[in-house]
């Protein structure tokens, strides 16, 4: 069983930043793909980046350049560091996990910017 743990969401203006970070427990395997996701009203969840176990990452274009992502393989734990935050990255944020073709979530934490 894996578990994912989020933290880091919250309220902040236009322009500000926040981090948000995930930590898995469980039966974790070093080869991995952990990444983030979100959701906002009316809206399907979407990919916002991931990065896998070596350090590749993928972001999506609107947040290219203003996010970033990072991992620690050590503690099983991906950070996700948003700078230069818009009112349209208010959304739930998602952890996500895939290990051998599952895919495991996290219970999401709000963020929201305020213009």
């Amino acid at each position: 069983q894996v578990q994912l743990m989020e933290s880091g969401g919250g309220e902040v203006q236009a322009g500000g930043s926040l981090r948000l970070s995930c930590a898995a427990s469980g039966s974790i395997f070093s080869i991995n793909l952990m990444g983030w996701y979100r959701q906002a009203p009316g809206k399907q969840r979407e990919l916002v980046a991931d990065i896998t176990s070596r350090g590749n990452s993928n972001y999506a274009d609107s947040v290219r350049g203003r996010f970033t992502i990072s991992r620690d393989n050590a503690k099983n734990t991906v950070f996700l560091q948003m700078n230069s935050l818009k009112p349209e990255d208010t959304a739930v944020y998602f952890c996500n996990l895939g290990l051998f073709g599952r895919s495991y979530w996290g219970q999401g934490t709000q963020v929201t910017v305020s213009s």
